[in-house]
């Protein structure tokens, strides 16, 4: 496998589309946390993506293209993003402070995250989690899949 520096490697890489790519850029950075690995423009200068991450989780920020567009222009989402964190209070804190709509308050599930959802900017929701206990995935109700 070539190593790309232009892409982090061996994980599901989210292009997220917004209408407006340089304002969700600085609100994710303010609200969630997130840092700036880089950003790219269209030839007229207006920005059009960028690359951001938190932890071991990363984004591609992107204005929308053929056959993609932001939740605000549809009225809801059709997915929700996951981002473990290790001091998952202390964010919950942070992002209810910047004004974030709380989508979800932070409350234990049954198979053994502890989380919280935001809605961004222009609607897509954002999960926040941490583990807090193990738990087989039968205890809760799920089936496992026959791997042999």
């Amino acid at each position: 496998m070539i190593d790309n520096r232009s892409v982090p490697a061996n994980i599901v890489l989210p292009h997220i589309f917004y209408k407006d790519v340089a304002a969700a850029l600085a609100w994710l950075q303010e609200t969630f946390g997130f840092a700036e690995q880089f950003r790219f423009a269209l030839p007229d200068g207006t920005l059009h993506g960028a690359l951001l991450y938190r932890g071991e989780a990363w984004v591609m920020l992107k204005s929308p293209g053929i056959k993609a567009t932001s939740p605000s222009s549809l009225g809801g989402g059709s997915q929700q993003l996951m981002i473990f964190v290790e001091d998952l209070e202390a964010h919950y804190r942070h992002t209810l402070a910047a004004g974030a709509v709380i989508i979800e308050e932070l409350f234990d599930t049954e198979y053994g995250e502890r989380q919280y959802a935001a809605a961004d900017l222009e609607g897509h929701i954002w999960i926040f989690a941490k583990h807090v206990r193990d738990v087989h995935p039968e205890a809760w109700g799920a089936t496992l899949a026959d791997t042999r």
